[in-house]
């Protein structure tokens, strides 16, 4: 394996460094990732020389399914983590048009590390559900209705959670400790084999959290597209477009029609009768009740007239009765105080 990874040359380490640095200068970063165009250009860069060392390793076979982890070189071990640091990249981008595809595309960088690692023997874990088909092969004798919460895998999860932080904890000292030995070239070869492995293992607890953040999150963009597909479902017929009115004049019937059409030839005239026949048609407004079309105006004003009275009549005796109900609650003398005595 030596051989064949040596045959890659210098090339795919720098690579793999390449990528390895700019993830360790973008997780550092106090910066948003979406805030500056040089965090996403770190992001592209960083992509791309790890997916050149994952197509030269898989070029070169580096790793099998059928060997052990003893016949993988110390040298060789770094490279099991290309498809951790390609799902960790991956989710540092910021197209909000793309972030499903970018979520699911993470999730399985991260769950090809963890069958990777557990091919080998690497750490105690399971594996989080890959695909559909493996949720329906879960047994059938344990059914689970969506609607309830599973507190037993709840109570299971939370505990996973504080196991798998104490032990990031663990080995983020343990690294930190044996860095500077290893980045200087002192180390011998278990301690470099030792150095690699427990980067692996902290690699393991950061991808079974992140595609646990991913599954969250792609429920809510699950959610949220069937919300919008349903907002913008079929719906009953649009009202056609109401064409413009062209100027007129209204006259009150069809002779002043035939009047003011005379004076003004380049305007067209029409009745009130008229008009709102042609607005009812239109489906706008109804026809409201009207004098008789052959009413002439002293008619008109006879009936302007008796209901102005009426309504006179109405305010009269509106005021007759505010009057007695004044005389009720005011006896008579009320509010005199000269001649008291």
């Amino acid at each position: 394996m030596m051989a064949e990874a040596g045959a890659g040359g210098p090339r795919l380490a720098e690579l793999l460094a390449l990528g390895r640095r700019l993830w360790d200068e973008l997780d550092a970063s106090t910066e948003p990732s979406s805030g500056v165009s040089a965090v996403q250009e770190k992001v592209r860069q960083g992509l791309d020389a790890l997916q050149q060392a994952a197509a030269m390793v898989a070029q070169l076979e580096l790793f099998s399914e059928n060997e052990e982890l003893e016949e993988i070189a110390s040298a060789d071990l770094k490279f099991l983590l290309l498809p951790a640091l390609l799902g960790a990249l991956t989710l540092k981008q910021v197209d909000l048009s793309r972030r499903r595809e970018h979520l699911e595309s993470a999730r399985e960088h991260f769950l090809r590390f963890l069958k990777l690692c557990r091919s080998y023997g690497l750490g105690s874990f399971q594996l989080p559900a890959g695909t559909s088909s493996e949720e329906e092969a879960r047994s059938p004798s344990t059914p689970r209705d969506p609607a309830q919460p599973n507190l037993v895998a709840m109570a299971m999860s939370r505990t996973a959670k504080i196991e798998r932080y104490k032990q990031k904890k663990e080995l983020e000292n343990k690294l930190a400790s044996m860095s500077s030995s290893v980045e200087s070239g002192t180390a011998d070869e278990d301690q470099i084999r030792e150095f690699y492995i427990l980067q692996i293992q902290k690699w393991i607890g950061t991808s079974l959290e992140e595609i646990d953040s991913i599954d969250q999150e792609l429920v809510i963009l699950r959610n949220r597209d069937a919300a919008r597909q349903a907002a913008a479902g079929p719906r009953g017929p649009s009202r056609p477009a109401r064409a413009p009115m062209k100027p007129f004049i209204l006259t009150r019937n069809a002779a002043q029609a035939r009047v003011f059409g005379a004076g003004y030839p380049g305007l067209p005239t029409m009745t009130v009768d008229d008009w709102y026949e042609q607005r009812r048609k239109q489906g706008i407004a109804s026809t409201p009740q009207r004098a008789p079309a052959g009413a002439n105006d002293e008619e008109l004003q006879k009936q302007q007239r008796e209901t102005e009275e009426e309504e006179d009549d109405e305010e009269a005796l509106r005021k007759a009765r505010d009057w007695d109900d004044w005389k009720d609650t005011h006896p008579r003398g009320y509010g005199n105080r000269h001649n008291m005595g």
